[in-house]
């Protein structure tokens, strides 16, 4: 039996998904030619990672006949992405890439579980539930001023209204939070390899941040191999922070034991 496309809207386009056994999958080829990218050579690179699911599927398409097509569940959506350099992508495609790495997880993890306002079958109670933790998040957020950093707040926040306002989180570029383990990812590091590396990285990165700016960077929570730690906050705006500690420390040694990115 063939499943129907769901059409979620998306930063002026849309992300194109099928139920399986209750679960969301994504249609590969649109998601990915979407960014700018070549759909062959990501559908290679899949084939080759341990960590993907790639499943087969008949759906109906927009001309009302069943076509078979590639899906990727969200996992494994958000996984490609994150080996995305996003300096790789054509220059106006780059924010949506940005975009996309930050925000489609939670918009299609809200879309199946907890009914979220782009979701045009959600009832009043799942609305209501929407409202509901938006309201109760905010109130954490309020209580947090002073003990976390004002531009992660605001963040936050902005997430959270749009969130309960119906609306699809968009923050600005230069705002949007940077992770060490996911630029290390994005240098073609293994989970393995980041792990080992994030902490030298980090430390790396935090010293030049402070010739920088004067001051260390302020700490901000975070999930870290499955355990909430306060960690360093930076944002897109300090990528070129991570980008010289990268190149003046860690690109050599890292080309002359694994042979560069995978």
């Amino acid at each position: 039996m063939s499943a129907d496309l769901i059409h979620i809207p998306f930063h002026g386009g849309e992300v194109l998904a099928v139920d399986i056994d209750g679960k969301p999958f994504i249609v590969l080829r649109p998601f990915i030619e979407a960014l700018g990218l070549t759909y062959a050579a990501q559908y290679r690179k899949l084939q080759g990672r341990s960590w993907a699911t790639v499943a087969e599927r008949a759906a109906v398409g927009a001309d009302g006949k069943d076509r078979a097509m590639t899906t990727v569940d969200v996992r494994t959506a958000m996984m490609l992405l994150a080996t995305i350099n996003e300096n790789n992508v054509p220059e106006d495609r780059r924010p949506l890439l940005v975009a996309y790495q930050a925000e489609v997880a939670d918009v299609i993890e809200a879309y199946w579980t907890r009914g979220g306002a782009i979701n045009p079958r959600a009832t009043e109670d799942q609305l209501a539930a929407v409202v509901d933790i938006a309201t109760r998040q905010m109130g954490l957020l309020a209580a947090a001023r002073g003990l976390l950093p004002a531009d992660w707040l605001a963040a936050k926040a902005r997430i959270v209204a749009q969130r309960g306002l119906g609306e699809v989180p968009a923050i600005a570029a230069d705002d949007m939070p940077l992770y060490v383990d996911t630029f290390l990812g994005e240098k073609g590091l293994s989970a393995l390899q980041v792990k080992a590396l994030r902490s030298t990285f980090g430390r790396r990165v935090a010293d030049a941040y402070y010739d920088e700016h004067g001051r260390r960077p302020e700490k901000a929570p975070a999930e870290v191999d499955g355990r909430p730690r306060m960690v360093n906050a930076y944002y897109s705006r300090d990528r070129a922070v991570f980008e010289r500690t990268w190149q003046q420390h860690f690109a050599a040694a890292f080309d002359d034991l694994f042979g560069g990115a995978a």
